[in-house]
């Protein structure tokens, strides 16, 4: 069993992601820590960028906890400025919690991000009509996909019906 504490000046930042708007490091914590049923990542966004799409949980609700530096939440229909210190609830449901942070601010963004970790979750993306389905959680490799909504089809397509 790992020992269930870290310090978050020892974390390796282990997902690096470099796409445009899309720039952001992560450094994975719950599996150093023993974490089971929650998932905890340090994020560091610099200026100017976003960490992921804008999108909402159908499985997975997300905390987050700023640490470092301000910007903007995208929260459905609204956006809020964030700073150090405040912390955001993203709870489960469709477009009307999907939520993003940006950082609009002048130095690079730190914050704690915290989930439920499901065996099963849908994630909608509102601004390009997407969707994905994973499954397997974090202790194994299951089924992801993302789909364009527009692809909607019948329910017995492409099913034999003899």
């Amino acid at each position: 069993m790992p020992k269930p504490i870290m310090n978050l000046a020892d974390a390796v930042f282990d997902d690096v992601e470099e796409n445009g708007i899309y720039t952001s490091s992560r450094a994975q914590i719950a599996a150093h820590i023993g974490a089971r049923d929650l998932g905890y990542n340090l994020t560091v966004v610099p200026p100017g960028k976003v960490q992921c799409p804008f999108h909402s949980h159908r499985g997975e609700e997300e905390m987050f906890l700023i640490l470092e530096g301000e910007g903007e939440l995208r929260f459905g229909d609204q956006r809020y400025p964030i700073r150090a210190f405040d912390v955001i609830a993203c709870p489960t449901g469709g477009p009307e919690v999907a939520h993003q942070i940006v950082n609009t601010g002048k130095v690079t963004m730190r914050y704690l991000a915290v989930s439920t970790i499901k065996n099963i979750d849908v994630c909608e993306y509102p601004d390009s009509g997407k969707f994905s389905v994973v499954t397997g959680g974090r202790a194994s490799p299951g089924f992801r996909k993302i789909v364009r909504a527009e692809n909607t089809v019948d329910y017995y397509d492409r099913e034999r019906n003899e």
